[in-house]
């Protein structure tokens, strides 16, 4: 088992960061959910989010941006949740790689919280997956490495479709470039999906692991729009009990977040769906094992 995956839990384990409730039974990855999937018009702000989040048992939330972080931790505190995650971009140019507005307010905000900046990267003059652009990149992330570093904060690439940081792979060579104990990278199933066709689940897993940091779920079909790449965990053709039994087989215990964009419908009957989902997945995994 990894060992800055251990770190990880136990520090939020210790801290008192992670209720009682957000290690389902069977799985022992604390589950959050992204807040691509958290709002509608009953649950418009943070607060209602939050309280929604601990009613179903989720772990927390994974943000997005540098906008409202202070009335966002203020409502999950409330609720004793965990913000794991801030989804936020950056862009890649000849002339460097420039992050979104925010930094170091985000960061200042942020502080001592042990969440991860879930770093896209953009770029208009690279395509996908080029390698041209790794030397600009690396120089960035360096440089965000210390900067987090100091508030106690990590960086977790994230592949995202279209993107010059289009795959697993190229997160992970970006994460080996890089060479800071607190850069790593993410696997988000429905980017796999969409980009890699699902294809080598457990070579592409066995390769990020020990960059690691955290995963996203959902449930899918193996094909088609993003309608059908991302439904709630209990819908979809694609083999998740499959996916989680590989991912912990492997001795991943770190956090997975479930990813709701796009999911049409009232959000907490989703998020229900989902939870439910997860608890019985985890059940037969870990059952399967015994």
């Amino acid at each position: 088992m990894h060992h800055a995956m251990l770190t990880g839990i136990a520090c939020l384990l210790i801290g008192g960061l992670m209720p009682a409730a957000a290690v389902a039974a069977g799985f022992p990855n604390p589950f959050f959910a992204m807040d691509t999937g958290t709002k509608d018009a009953q649950h418009e702000t943070a607060r209602a989010q939050a309280a929604m989040l601990k009613e179903l048992g989720y772990a927390g939330l994974g943000y997005t941006g540098f906008k409202q972080i202070p009335e966002t931790l203020q409502a999950l505190d409330a609720n004793g949740l965990t913000m794991f995650t801030d989804y936020v971009s950056a862009t890649l140019e000849p002339s460097g790689c420039t992050l979104e507005p925010g930094l170091e307010e985000g960061l200042q905000a942020l502080k001592g919280r042990g969440t991860m900046l879930w770093l896209t990267i953009n770029s208009s003059t690279y395509k996908p997956s080029a390698a041209e652009g790794d030397a600009i990149a690396v120089k960035m992330l360096r440089g965000l490495a210390e900067q987090t570093e100091a508030a106690g904060l990590r960086v977790a690439l994230y592949p995202h479709t279209g993107c010059w940081l289009e795959k697993v792979e190229d997160a992970v060579r970006i994460a080996k470039q890089v060479d800071r104990k607190n850069v790593g990278v993410t696997f988000n199933l429905c980017h796999w999906l969409n980009a890699g066709k699902g294809l080598n689940m457990k070579p592409l897993l066995e390769l990020a692991l020990p960059h690691l940091f955290v995963v996203t779920i959902n449930g899918a079909d193996t094909e088609g729009g993003w309608d059908r790449l991302i439904q709630t965990l209990d819908r979809g053709a694609f083999d998740i009990q499959g996916f989680l039994s590989t991912l912990t087989g492997l001795g991943y215990t770190g956090p997975i977040g479930l990813q709701g964009y796009g999911i049409k419908g009232d959000v907490h009957a989703n998020l229900k769906r989902s939870m439910d989902a997860w608890r019985a997945l985890g059940e037969r995994v870990t059952g399967a094992r015994k």
